[in-house]
């Protein structure tokens, strides 16, 4: 992906969306696929992961990604925030329903997956846990990025142990709500199109059971550490969830991934 730095961003028209470079961050991940599903140009802009982003912050206020900024108007970092940018911009294909009931369902797994103490907030106090809990990680440089992410969510050994219990009870309530839907002959998570929802699952998916190399070339430190998980997550992660992901970005967002 051809990035621009965040000085040459900020004077551009249009939409801009702020990315983390070389990795495929879940966050930024699902705003793309939001996009892209929209059919909405926008340009990618350069974030660096645990550094200050001077320029970044000198532009928006904000040094984490990913960013939403449209025209002139202020910067949308929050998933949902950004999903209703892109239903303004672009209202079809819709991807919140219009049933107020399915729209609740929706926005509701949305938060489970997205939001904070949702699979990905939990899942990010797993991985940073281990490195957390060394003797000197309060004084080793190198985990200076770590301690950053660490003071972001709110990272605690009573928080690592609580993340495994709630992730497991996301997967335990999206696979049968899955279960649900294909006995009832869909194959979407919510009603009888694509939503957001199915959106971020394939996204999300990548921290628990990521896409083999040829379609998501990340860091393979990365890739360790998003592969390596609990006994109760593996048993939790339903086959159908799996197969779900693959639908949905073979139908609809396609591969490889470019981050």
């Amino acid at each position: 992906m051809d990035y621009v730095e965040p000085n040459d961003a900020r004077e551009r028209p249009g939409l801009r969306l702020v990315l983390t470079t070389g990795v495929p961050g879940p966050w930024g991940e699902s705003a793309k696929a939001i996009f892209q599903v929209k059919k909405l140009d926008y340009v990618p802009v350069r974030q660096t992961a645990a550094e200050t982003n001077d320029d970044l912050v000198a532009w928006t206020g904000i040094r984490n990604a990913p960013q939403a900024v449209y025209e002139d108007e202020p910067a949308r970092t929050g998933w949902e925030e950004i999903l209703a940018l892109a239903e303004r911009l672009r209202p079809e294909p819709a991807l919140v329903p219009a049933d107020e009931g399915e729209r609740a369902l929706m926005m509701g797994m949305s938060h489970a997956i997205c939001s904070e103490d949702g699979l990905g907030w939990n899942r990010r106090l797993q991985l940073i846990g281990p490195m957390l809990s060394t003797p000197d990680a309060d004084r080793n440089p190198a985990l200076a990025g770590t301690r950053m992410l660490g003071r972001d969510y709110g990272w605690s050994p009573e928080a690592t142990e609580r993340a495994n219990r709630r992730i497991v009870s996301i997967l335990d309530f999206l696979a049968g709500q899955l279960a649900k839907q294909q006995a009832a002959g869909r194959e979407y998570l919510v009603g009888e199109a694509l939503s957001a929802v199915d959106l971020y699952w394939a996204a999300f998916c990548a921290m628990v059971r990521p896409l083999p190399h040829e379609h998501c070339p990340m860091p393979e430190m990365m890739r360790v550490a998003y592969g390596t998980t609990t006994p109760e997550i593996d048993a939790a992660l339903d086959e159908r969830l799996l197969a779900h992901r693959d639908l949905v970005y073979e139908r609809h967002i396609g591969l490889p991934l470019d981050f």
